[in-house]
């Protein structure tokens, strides 16, 4: 059978109660991205020539906004079961006879290589109408069961309510995701019937109907992750402690050390490079890059940020969006860098707050050093040239420019530029008056002691 263009319907539609949330339930995050991201991320391994998400209502589609890319959105109002939701597709994808795939957009641990073993099947010499995903979990529970014939083709799609008591100890279940003929998918579909307890068209039926018509059906098995589905806060964590799991086992395949795997917490999109140490309970947000030979110590937080080879992170230090730290740079304990650029070699190693700057290289910022970006209304940038050194507890208030070379003595408020290899200072000069303190203590002491 040679190859077709391929069509992906996301079902989106399930209003997630038990989610207990004003957030439809497949925009709840796993890594850092929504559960209908994951999924869609995921498709993309099927190079698909149409992708379309049919969700509950049209005050949805604005909630869906960026989560769903490039993918036509349609609606399925009301929602009256998973084969209703696929006809809701119908139009969207009038005129495509390729193969079409049908995911959940609550599934987000679904598995490019399961995709492609569903479009496999699907061009297989048997030519199947419809290509069911299976899964064999530990316990079968409630699932429906796939009844399968001496030669592995898939017979009937079984729930669990209808099943016989030798259907029931069947260990092959339904996993809900399949792959179909797209020529001829809507045809049955649109022959489903509701004629059950809940009055739902359910798209598992087509799997009579495509055999009633003289068609094959079949199966690939994945593992139980790939169906994992979310419909609460518990099993949201679940699937969150399955992608960290993946997600680190993918940072030291590539290279990183994590001293401790299970407190570091990734996003979906972190990127470490080689000889990358990570020390405890490190969480990485969005949109960080991390260069070769860095080492990040415990406790730091880093989001929206790149740090280049050989640089120091931490501990208890915090790279906000719009960080760069460069080659060999350090970022020391209770650092907040935010929209600033760090450069190879600059020092900010203590307390210290370094927001809408540039930190030149070689730079060395004292303790309780921080760059009053914010006026209230406006930010304003603070630049610090090459080789500066920022005296401790200074207060940098922007607009201001430090040039390079220059020093800022310890405890100044820094208002106007400083030129290149200056020395600026504002603290108030120290007075010292000899013996006061002694004399202090005694008059005390003596007053004391005069009480009755």
């Amino acid at each position: 059978m040679p190859d077709t263009e391929i069509a992906v319907i996301v079902l989106a539609a399930g209003l997630g109660t038990r989610m207990k949330s004003d957030r439809p339930k497949v925009l709840h995050p796993v890594a850092g991205r929504p559960m209908i991201g994951h999924v869609l991320a995921t498709t993309e391994a099927l190079a698909p020539a149409r992708r379309v998400v049919v969700v509950g209502n049209t005050g949805q589609v604005d909630a869906f906004g960026d989560a769903v890319g490039d993918a036509e959105t349609v609606v399925q109002d009301p929602p009256r079961g998973t084969g209703d939701a696929v006809a809701a597709a119908r139009d969207a994808l009038a005129g495509f006879t390729g193969d079409i795939v049908v995911v959940y957009g609550d599934t987000p641990l679904l598995r490019p290589e399961t995709l492609l073993a569903l479009i496999a099947a699907r061009r297989g010499p048997d030519d199947p109408a419809a290509v069911v995903l299976g899964f064999r979990p530990d316990d079968a529970a409630e699932y429906g069961r796939l009844v399968t014939d001496a030669a592995g083709g898939l017979q009937a799609i079984v729930e669990f309510r209808d099943a016989t008591p030798e259907v029931a100890a069947i260990g092959l279940c339904n996993g809900g995701i399949m792959a179909f003929d797209g020529a001829v998918l809507f045809d049955l579909v649109a022959r489903i019937g509701n004629d059950n307890a809940k009055g739902e068209y359910y798209l598992t039926d087509v799997i009579a109907l495509a055999r009633a018509a003289g068609r094959v059906c079949a199966v690939v098995e994945g593992e139980p992750e790939d169906v994992l589905g979310v419909n609460s806060r518990a099993e949201l964590a679940a699937a969150e402690a399955v992608l960290q799991s993946r997600l680190r086992a993918r940072a030291m395949a590539a290279g990183a050390t994590l001293i401790d795997p299970a407190t570091t917490w990734f996003c979906h999109d972190t990127r470490l490079g080689r000889d990358v140490v990570v020390e405890p309970n490190v969480v990485f947000g969005p949109g960080v890059e991390v260069g070769d030979r860095v080492t990040i110590r415990a406790f730091s937080h880093l989001e929206g940020c790149r740090v280049a080879a050989g640089a120091t992170i931490g501990p208890f230090a915090r790279l906000r969006p719009g960080a760069e730290i460069a080659d060999g740079a350090r970022i020391g304990n209770f650092v907040e860098v935010k929209q600033a650029r760090i450069e190879a070699g600059a020092k900010v190693n203590h307390l210290s707050y370094i927001g809408d700057a540039r930190v030149g290289a070689g730079a060395n910022i004292g303790a309780g050093t921080i760059t009053c970006n914010y006026d209230g209304f406006d930010k304003h940038r603070t630049e610090i040239g090459a080789g500066a050194f920022i005296g401790s507890n200074t207060a940098l208030v922007a607009p201001v420019t430090v040039g390079a070379g220059a020093v800022v003595g310890a405890g100044s408020v820094i208002a106007d530029d400083v030129a290149p290899d200056a020395l600026a200072l504002t603290r108030a000069p120290q007075g010292s008056k000899p013996g006061w303190a002694a004399a202090y203590r005694a008059g005390k002491q003596a007053k004391k002691d005069d009480k009755p």
